[in-house]
């Protein structure tokens, strides 16, 4: 006998079903859109390896709605599955962002940067050097919305900063008590 599905399983309704399916075929509208750009555009091209690429910008306009055309159809599922994404909490995000600054002043923490800093090549102990060095800031990306660009700015700054500048008290303490700060003030923010 097969158990009745519970409530929290149950497929969303109104809005929230739509959001999906509206993604995906405002996506794959888009693909075909770019589909069409790209064969006009190169209508008459000489497809020759002589071809000359023409300007930069002349290149670019080419290009990208080119690229956007293989790519977009794709990446539906991955835009059908954010769209279909609820965030967490504010206090799961403020948790995450106060873990996040805490671990900037862990031991740990110093040994991954200063690992991922000073070695020079590839493999897996580098890749987790330079992961432990960084996952803090990730988990912040992540708790304050992987797909904002303003967030994604500022922590691949600070990524990058950290990967280029070697460890100093006097910058990396105020930064992690700033972020501290900030994942308080996630939590003590009313909306």
């Amino acid at each position: 006998m097969q158990d009745e599905p519970t409530a929290a399983a149950s497929p969303a309704t109104g809005k929230e079903s739509l959001a999906p399916a509206a993604a995906v075929t405002a996506t794959l509208g888009l693909a075909a859109g770019c589909w069409v750009l790209s064969l006009w555009q190169m209508n008459g091209m000489d497809m020759g390896v002589a071809t000359s690429l023409g300007s930069f910008a002349l290149f670019t306009a080419v290009w990208v709605p080119m690229m956007a055309a293989m790519m977009l159809p794709g990446a539906a599922q991955a835009i059908a599955r954010n769209a279909a994404y609820r965030p967490h909490s504010t206090a799961a995000a403020g948790l995450v962002v106060i873990a996040a600054g805490a671990y900037e002043l862990t031991p740990v923490k110093v040994y991954f940067r200063r690992c991922c800093r000073e070695s020079a090549g590839s493999g897996w102990r580098f890749g987790l050097c330079c992961a432990g060095s960084s996952i803090g800031l990730m988990l912040v990306l992540v708790a304050l919305g992987v797909m904002s660009l303003a967030w994604m700015i500022v922590i691949a700054v600070l990524v990058l900063a950290q990967k280029l500048m070697p460890p100093r008290a006097v910058v990396d303490l105020p930064v992690a008590l700033a972020i501290i700060g900030f994942g308080i003030w996630i939590l003590a923010a009313p909306n």
